[in-house]
């Protein structure tokens, strides 16, 4: 199957799943999860439309993005969004690569992002990660503590808070993945209640992103289901 059907074939299932939960098909963004897979497939997804591209890992990223650039015209137009754990000493190339980062679950990562993001570009779009599934293997901000966190990202300079992210548990348990995801809902609308225009509620990925849209995610990260199966060494719970 070509890059533009299996685009296709997403988009649809993206429109059905807004359709059943009576929401605009609009109203949900696909980001392609182009982690391990090389820029030529990432050019590949670029022309047949798909403009939203989504790492997990800094350099290969890096590389990508410096790649795609070189290689084509439209390269250059694509909207890169780090979507991986974050450390304290890869700030300063995430703040100068990307345009969003869905990553961020410390204030201290924050103010690294906002003081080191180039003065020429503009704020970088930032969404707090929550872990909802409460599991000591996954990054993320305690729920309870999402709000303050929120209030304080809101205020640097050089970053627009947009939102939450989440990575449910990798469960078949509907009911557990269905709770989680309506908790992330929940924190995303008291943000919004305090103020702080949020718009970006990022949920779902190739194997759950009709329950994720039916539970209000703006933003789903398709990796799998637009690229195919990735290496064993290179599987993660991120698309």
């Amino acid at each position: 199957m070509t890059a533009a059907q299996q685009l296709q074939n997403i988009q649809q299932r993206i429109r059905n799943a807004c359709l059943a939960a009576h929401r605009q098909p609009g109203e949900v963004q696909l980001l392609a999860v182009s982690k391990t897979f090389p820029v030529e497939d990432v050019l590949a997804l670029a022309d047949a439309g798909q403009r939203a591209f989504g790492e997990n890992y800094l350099q290969e990223a890096v590389d990508k993005i410096t790649q795609a650039a070189e290689q084509s015209e439209l390269g250059k137009m694509l909207e890169w969004h780090f979507i991986g754990p974050i450390q304290s000493n890869k700030t300063r190339p995430i703040a100068e690569h990307f345009s969003w980062v869905h990553s961020v679950d410390r204030l201290k990562i924050a103010q690294r992002l906002s003081d080191q993001r180039l003065p020429d570009l503009p704020p970088l779009n930032v969404l707090v990660q929550v872990n909802t599934s409460g599991e000591s293997s996954k990054s993320g901000v305690a729920p309870h503590e999402a709000l303050g966190l929120c209030k304080a990202v809101a205020q640097l300079p050089h970053l627009t808070l947009r939102g939450l992210m989440t990575i449910p548990s990798n469960t078949e348990n509907t009911t557990a993945l269905r709770e989680e995801l309506l908790l992330c809902k929940k924190l995303f609308d008291s943000v919004g209640q305090t103020g702080i225009a949020v718009d970006t509620l990022s949920m779902g990925m190739s194997a759950d992103l009709e329950l994720a849209i039916a539970c209000g995610s703006t933003c789903v990260r398709v990796g799998t289901a637009l690229f195919g199966q990735r290496s064993k060494s290179s599987i993660s719970n991120q698309g």
